[in-house]
């Protein structure tokens, strides 16, 4: 990690150093049949994947870069009259110091009149944490302002049950590799189930990613789990929003 006065000035850096913006897929809760939270992503100007833009990134441009998504998802939600959660993943590793780093996206709801307990973070898949006792320090942080912390594609990568012990996170969304065919696997439902119950036991709420079956939905519908987003609802929709009758058509 860079000094802070090193990390400061990237941050001063106008940016984006690229342009990029954003694509919002919705999280549905199949309960209510409504859409429960947005989750902004990446894209480029005219619609490129994600991979596009990140491919852009680099260790000058990180701190810069992780500010100005906020930055952008926030307003853009704000101007498209979005009244569910935003969740944004953010760069762990790119916050030096949470105080500081937070200005920018506090001054972004303000100025959009974005509520900011509306706000959920979610740390990215890949990002391997450095120094958990400051991560612990952003989320504290973050919690003061009413934020609330997900734990993005819980099962893979660095997004395991130590993260979850360390973390302590308000949501754990499980990655798209558990629930792909789990009404068709026995050894998937079992791990579902137990995550599942482990949300419910902690009071952590779980939501399933990759959700692109209806066979699927009645699966995880059937094992008590309430939250979910995929494919099969909506598609994430480039500088707009999925339709709000969007979970009445497509939730069995």
């Amino acid at each position: 990690m860079r000094s802070s006065a090193t990390a400061c000035a990237a941050c001063r850096t106008p940016s984006p150093l690229f342009p990029f913006t954003m694509a919002f897929q919705p999280i549905i809760d199949v309960e209510t049949q409504r859409i429960d939270a947005h989750e902004a992503l990446v894209r480029g100007p005219g619609g490129e994947g994600a991979q596009s833009v990140l491919d852009q990134v680099d260790a000058e441009t990180i701190y810069a870069f992780d500010q100005a998504c906020r930055v952008k998802a926030i307003e853009l939600a704000a101007r498209l009259g979005m009244t569910t959660q935003l969740n944004i993943n953010f760069m762990p590793n790119a916050v030096y110091e949470p105080r500081a780093c937070i200005l920018r996206t506090l001054q972004a709801a303000a100025r959009s009149g974005f509520p900011l307990d509306r706000l959920t973070f979610e740390f990215v898949e890949n990002e391997h944490i450095v120094d958990v006792a400051h991560t612990q320090a952003i989320i504290t942080e973050y919690r003061r302002h009413g934020f609330r912390i997900a734990l993005d594609d819980f099962s893979t990568g660095y997004s395991g049950l130590l993260r979850l012990a360390e973390l302590k996170p308000d949501i754990i969304k499980i990655d798209r590799g558990l629930v792909r065919d789990c009404d068709q696997d026995r050894v998937r439902r079992a791990i579902l189930a137990s995550l599942i119950g482990l949300g419910a036991e902690l009071g952590i709420k779980v939501v399933a990613e990759g959700v692109e079956r209806a066979a699927e939905v009645a699966t995880l519908r059937d094992m008590g789990l309430r939250y979910m987003q995929g494919f099969y609802f909506a598609r994430p929709v480039f500088e707009g929003l999925a339709s709000p009758t969007v979970a009445l058509h497509r939730v069995m």
